[in-house]
């Protein structure tokens, strides 16, 4: 076997694997630990958004001026007037928590049946929902005092507080229920529990200390809410596979024969070369998110790679350090009647896997049209996707508490859309500042303006009559025309509204600079690894197809709600809006894993002396086992995000989940083998300057007959 760096780092680790091991462990403890002590730091509003929206929000910011968290409470009786007693005693109970302000009198609604109270928590609107929570008991208690009548409570805190405690909620159901999923198919593709917890439990600790290197990495760029579940889903699936792969191959080779040393040296050289690059192409193409220009995808960017990077570096040093310790005793802990059949299964896999390749390979135009049709199929909904920034009801689900207050409300007390706030810094008390304001008010009927002259800040609440187009002429012809004529006045459009425009203007933006990275790199790391531009041009156009075919497949279950109810989901109307560019990073990394890993296998193959077409078969049929077992564990740990509570989680759960399963059976059972087999030697297609580097093939041994 060629002594590459994955050879070299295995061969180390198993002769210095009391260092590595509690290298390894020391690494763990110290960033989980350090991380811990730090504290997460999570992003702003104004961090968390883009353009001119962000921009309103941060000089606001920066002034200490930034919006309270407001609440609603609806007090709904069943009569004109009946919500009085129970209104007045709210009031008395809010005022006594201390954490309140700026309490409204009742505001009655058209009826007379309902009144909505409104007011504000202090302090900082961002930590709001950590200290709501003697607020939520007052209104609870004075609903439980009146019978008979309803209280329903919807604002930003209540939001906050109720997103905070699904996340966790929702972090410890993902834990312990992929964790254990994870576990049992390992046992059932290697029989042996020794066996079967290495994997889990190096993911495990991938990303225990993943987590602490991020919490510090929070100092610096700051984090969503979301990002710890995003890197756990990763961490674990990456670092199963990778130590799945590894470990197959270590015990594939001592089953062919090998010493404990000479099949640890071929599985590093192997297998350990095919999860280094795997490892980093991963990595590179989340670098990907750090051209999008929102800093929730640069949080993300960097959470997938240092996890990654972590499992992907205890896969080649800590596994064979641990291979080489445990020796036989990896076998320990046999399942009787999976034991039994593990080597018959693995064979069954190998032989399933040549029987569907025969026919493939025999008329490979056919199959090869086949798969392309069903992907496009799959595909075609995604045509009509519409993706925005999914509300708090949306991402609850419209049968949630706080969903349910919020269309009461919302049906009761019909505002119309949140007005557009127009944040201005300048000399207030020059001339024209004040005739700017003026005419800006004259123009936009409605305006209410709140000056703060110590900080030279104007803060005007303009209505949207008509929503986005009232925002446009607001932007591009009110402002322009009053304030922005105004010297030394810099003058932004902030708000709901213009926050969610300018987020999804920046992603369509920056989707572009992101897939042509992302297709570059790739291109050139497959390029390097495999001395073929046929292999990377074909690498990018299978990951583009498996990309579309989940587009696809989300708009049709979660804009449409096409068999949402199945998953205990339901129709949304649209997918949120940071998902397509991060399923299409995530895509693109996470498919090279299988992608590496196989035409690694059919190059091996190639190289060992077999036509094409035959080594396409023996590669595929050698990792049909590897390949499937780990897409099983993908799939699992993707689908139990598909479970929780989370809108967003649920789609990218659903996304990932049915991207690996097309991956690793349409793609690479039927399309892969049957490009590969039309293209036929020009598979190995290389420029001049790498194909001298290749090694030639060797020549064929008797007892490699072609495969079919």
């Amino acid at each position: 076997m060629r002594n590459n760096l994955a050879a070299r780092l295995g061969v180390w680790s198993a002769h210095h694997r009391r260092t590595a091991i509690l290298g390894w462990l020391l690494l763990v403890v110290l960033a989980t630990v350090i991380g811990g002590s730090s504290g997460l730091r999570q992003m702003s509003d104004s961090e968390r958004g883009a353009g001119d929206s962000a921009r309103a929000q941060k000089i606001l910011d920066d002034a200490g001026l930034g919006t309270p968290a407001g609440e609603l409470v609806m007090v709904s009786g069943h009569t004109a007037g009946g919500w009085r007693q129970a209104a007045a005693d709210l009031g008395g109970a809010l005022q006594r928590t201390g954490l309140v302000q700026n309490v409204q009198p009742p505001l009655p609604s058209a009826a007379g049946t309902d009144a909505l109270v409104r007011f504000e928590l202090k302090g900082d609107a961002n930590t709001a929902g950590d200290r709501v929570r003697p607020v939520l008991d007052a209104v609870r208690d004075t609903g439980r005092a009146h019978g008979e009548v309803r209280l329903y409570e919807f604002g930003r805190a209540s939001a906050d507080h109720e997103l905070s405690g699904l996340l966790g909620d929702d972090f410890k159901k993902a834990e312990f229920t992929a964790v254990p999923l994870a576990l049992g198919i390992l046992l059932v593709v290697f029989g042996a529990a020794v066996a079967a917890l290495l994997p889990v439990v190096l993911a495990f600790t991938a990303c225990m200390a993943a987590f602490g290197l991020l919490t510090l990495a929070s100092h610096q760029l700051h984090l969503f809410q979301t990002t710890y579940s995003v890197m756990f889903l990763m961490g674990l699936a990456v670092g199963v596979d990778y130590c799945l792969f590894y470990l197959r191959r270590e015990r594939d080779e001592r089953a062919a024969g090998h010493d404990a040393d000479t099949a640890l040296r071929i599985a590093a050289a192997t297998s350990g070369r095919a999860v280094l690059v795997s490892g980093v192409t991963v990595m590179v193409a989340m670098a990907g998110m750090f051209f999008s220009g929102l800093m929730l995808f640069e949080g993300f960017a960097v959470a997938t790679i240092i996890v990654v990077c972590i499992a992907m570096l205890g896969s080649v040093t800590v596994l064979p350090a641990l291979l080489a310790w445990l020796g036989d005793r990896t076998d320990t802990g046999r399942i009787p009647f999976l034991g039994r059949r593990r080597g018959r299964a693995a064979r069954e896999s190998g032989a399933l896997a040549g029987a569907v390749l025969r026919p493939v390979l025999a008329r490979p135009k056919l199959f090869a049209g086949a798969a392309l049709a069903a992907l496009l199929v799959l595909a075609a909904p995604a045509l009509g996707m519409k993706t925005q920034e999914l509300g708090l009801q949306q991402q609850f689900g419209s049968d949630a508490p706080l969903s349910v207050a919020y269309q009461k409300i919302s049906a009761t007390f019909p505002d119309g859309p949140a007005p557009a706030l127009v944040v201005a810094k300048g000399d207030l008390s020059a001339a024209s500042t004040k005739t700017a304001i003026d005419e800006l008010k004259r123009r936009a009927p409605g305006a209410r303006v709140t000056l703060h002259p110590a900080r030279n800040i104007a803060e005007i609440e303009v209505p949207l009559a008509d929503s986005k187009q009232a925002l446009a002429e607001l932007r591009e012809h009110t402002v322009p025309r009053t304030l922005g004529r105004a010297p030394g006045v810099r003058a932004y459009v902030g708000g709901e509204l213009a926050g969610s425009v300018d987020f999804n203007d920046q992603l369509k933006s920056g989707i572009v600079p992101v897939f042509l990275f992302i297709a570059a790199v790739t291109f050139l790391l497959m390029l390097l690894c495999f001395r073929s531009y046929v292999i990377a041009l074909t690498s990018i156009a299978l990951n583009l197809l498996s990309v579309g075919a989940t587009y696809g497949v989300m708009t049709a279950v979660f804009q449409h709600g096409w068999g949402a109810g199945l998953i205990g989901s339901e129709r949304v109307g649209a997918i949120e809006s940071w998902l397509p560019l991060f399923v299409l990073v995530v895509l693109f990394g996470l498919s090279m894993d299988y992608h590496v890993f196989v035409v690694s296998r059919i190059r091996e193959a190639h190289e060992g002396g077999l036509a094409t077409r035959a080594a396409i078969g023996e590669g595929i049929r050698r990792t049909a086992g590897a390949v499937t077992g780990a897409a099983a564990i993908m799939v699992a740990v993707f689908a139990v995000f598909a479970t929780l509570s989370m809108q967003d989680m649920q789609q990218m759960g659903v996304g990932l989940a049915v991207a690996v399963l097309l991956d690793a059976t349409v793609v690479r059972m039927v399309l892969l083998p049957s490009v590969m087999a039309l293209l036929g030697d020009r598979n190995w297609g290389a420029p001049r300057r790498t194909a001298g580097h290749r090694a030639a093939p060797r020549p064929q041994r008797a007892d490699q007959g072609a495969y079919l």
